[in-house]
């Protein structure tokens, strides 16, 4: 079966139509990270959304929220909540989002589903049945997905919200995820904060080292970290460039990137200009291991898909044109090329 594998994949990489960096030129930049639904599974049409992409945005990695939030008449009476925040309602995991996301993803046509890389998102990741969520999910929409993710395991205040066990890096639920998903070459996308909220000032990041002993522990999984593990109020721990290039030396984490996704990102990084000028030192001298995402939630119209591009305008600036293009461009097509030719060629081998 190994050998099967190894022979469609050498096969398909050789003829696979995708593998050229013209095809976003003239695009701005490909987007690692975007919800087309919220957090009550609404959100624009995928045709809608193309044109919002519009002459801006090559490629898109695109996928729900894997939760719902619960409308209780009991507590907010008329007032559907449509977000998080807005009431103390739990959330539950909601599964025909990945089921949502590949329906609208075949209702477009060849061209333009080579600009999307859909994920898969609806699982629980405290379930040792994940994986054959996941399964099913490839299985009965062959063709469509290239990753996992975003999906999350410590995040504030949504952690304590979610119905059922708290997820946990230890978990050996998690760990299988990860493992079938090195065998698949599935992307992985996931939110895990470095820290808790409002944590004390110089105390060692509470997730920092079940984070890092995660992701030492996968070594052939693609991994992205969300945000570079920081949130709303989960701030920037001291020296916070200096951890992630901990992580970026350490030979034994070359298979994990970061995105800069989110507005609450950006927010520390053009903080000031020293935030600024330590941010892109950074990822000047490691260009290959960062992309460029939006996390946008269901925009409505261009300008807000497109606002946290806007906002990094001065920072792209900062970057060597090399490092700028990579982060934009060229990282995204290095993983999601990639991970196209090998799950089409285990979605083959295990029709």
């Amino acid at each position: 079966m190994k050998r099967t594998h190894t022979i469609l994949l050498a096969a398909a990489l050789l003829n696979a139509p995708w593998l050229s960096s013209a095809q976003t030129t003239g695009y701005e930049f490909n987007d690692s990270h975007f919800h087309l639904t919220n957090y009550i599974q609404n959100g624009p049409d995928i045709h809608e959304f193309l044109r919002m992409m519009g002459n801006k945005v090559g490629r898109v990695a695109i996928f729900g929220i894997p939760l719902q939030q619960q409308w209780s008449y009991r507590v907010s009476g008329n007032n559907g909540p449509s977000y998080y925040l807005n009431a103390d309602t739990p959330l539950y995991y909601y599964s025909f989002t990945d089921a949502q996301i590949a329906m609208s993803y075949n209702s477009l046509t060849k061209e333009e589903k080579a600009r999307f890389d859909p994920m898969i998102t609806g699982f629980n990741p405290t379930d040792m049945y994940a994986v054959d969520h996941i399964r099913r999910v490839l299985k009965l929409f062959p063709g469509v997905f290239s990753g996992i993710g975003e999906f999350t395991i410590h995040k504030e205040f949504v952690s304590s919200k979610v119905s059922g066990e708290v997820a946990s890096l230890t978990d050996p639920a998690l760990d299988r995820i990860l493992d079938f998903a090195a065998e698949v070459g599935l992307v992985v996308l996931i939110h895990n904060d470095i820290n808790t909220p409002f944590a004390k000032e110089g105390a060692k990041p509470a997730y920092l080292e079940q984070m890092v002993a995660l992701l030492k522990r996968h070594p052939k999984t693609t991994i992205i970290w969300a945000h570079t593990g920081l949130g709303r109020v989960v701030v920037p721990v001291q020296h916070h460039a200096a951890t992630l290039e901990a992580i970026l030396k350490d030979p034994d984490l070359k298979h994990v990137c970061f995105d800069i996704s989110w507005d609450q990102v950006a927010r520390y990084i053009l903080a000031n200009p020293v935030s600024q000028d330590l941010s892109a030192d950074l990822i000047n001298r490691y260009p290959d291991r960062f992309l460029f995402g939006t996390d946008a939630l269901a925009p409505s119209d261009q300008q807000e898909y497109l606002k946290l591009y806007t906002m990094y305008g001065p920072f792209w600036k900062l970057l060597t044109p090399e490092a700028a293009e990579k982060v934009r461009k060229v990282n995204y097509e290095r993983l999601f090329d990639a991970a196209r030719v090998k799950v089409r060629a285990w979605e083959r081998t295990n029709r």
